[in-house]
């Protein structure tokens, strides 16, 4: 099989590529504020059951699972804002997790990049 069919037959499957845009949008919303990810986040709720049972579902749970611990350290460190005291605390814990979630991205897309499902923690 040719290189060109090879890129071609990767992106055949519809649901391996709106797990692609939500990677996208999740990347944008760093850069958006948040806005692209909400859209992310609703597009993974509704497409959920679509891909259930298949390796794709993986990356929906990835998905949705960091964008509520980002939410979650988020917040944290917005009410850690409010305090003058805690101002660094919550500029420490912003860093981290801004870190952790550019790792989840990209791990993420690297995986189903490579057809690879995410081995997901429960």
């Amino acid at each position: 099989m040719s290189q060109e069919k090879k890129i071609l037959n990767n992106f055949q499957d519809p649901n391996k590529n709106i797990a692609l845009i939500v990677y996208g949008l999740q990347i944008l919303g760093i850069l958006t504020g948040g806005i692209a990810w909400i859209i992310g986040i609703v597009i993974n709720y509704v497409k959920k059951d679509d891909v259930k049972g298949t390796w794709i579902e993986s990356h929906f749970e990835w998905q949705i699972q960091t964008f509520w611990i980002s939410l979650f350290w988020f917040v944290i460190s917005l009410i850690l804002l409010v305090t003058v005291v805690l101002i660094p605390v919550a500029w420490i814990i912003w860093v981290v997790a801004g870190i952790w979630v550019i790792y989840r991205i990209v791990k993420g897309l690297l995986d189903l990049l490579d057809n690879k499902a995410i081995l997901l923690r429960k």
